[in-house]
């Protein structure tokens, strides 16, 4: 992990500090790097859990909102992952969810990804090799 994912991530974790996280009492930040500029998120949780908001979408969705399409890099810190062995945080923990690597791969599908829960640095790819892709068919007269 170079300086600059290492500063993102450190975004990410003051994001994971807004997280509303009541329900799974499992505190999240994001943070996306697009244009040279830092956009963060964290979960929002709801009682109809379906309706919570996972940091990574929100990060996307701040960073979009902003007009920037084109998302170079994305940590993720999730604060309350099981600690193993020195204190590191469980990979199994720290990655984004499904519903997040499809976010991924359609909207910053050329990001690099880092998470408190491993120094290896990831792409899209590696995560989710078989993204769901819709075939956009021609509009029928």
């Amino acid at each position: 992990m170079n300086d600059v994912q290492k500063s993102l991530l450190a975004s990410a974790q003051k994001a994971a500090q807004r997280a509303y996280a009541d329900y799974s009492r499992f505190h999240v930040g994001a943070a996306v790097l697009a244009g040279g500029k830092v956009f963060v998120g964290a979960n929002i949780e709801n009682a109809s859990a379906n309706l919570g908001l996972c940091a990574e979408r929100v990060a996307i969705a701040h960073a979009r909102m902003r007009s920037k399409a084109s998302i170079e890099g994305l940590a993720i810190f999730c604060a309350d992952a099981k600690r193993i062995g020195n204190g590191v945080a469980a990979v199994n923990e720290t990655f984004p969810c499904g519903a997040c690597r499809q976010w991924i791969a359609e909207l910053a599908p050329k990001a690099w990804i880092v998470t408190n829960g491993s120094a290896k640095v990831y792409s899209i790819d590696d995560l989710l090799p078989q993204p769901f892709v819709l075939t956009k068919r021609p509009l029928e007269k």
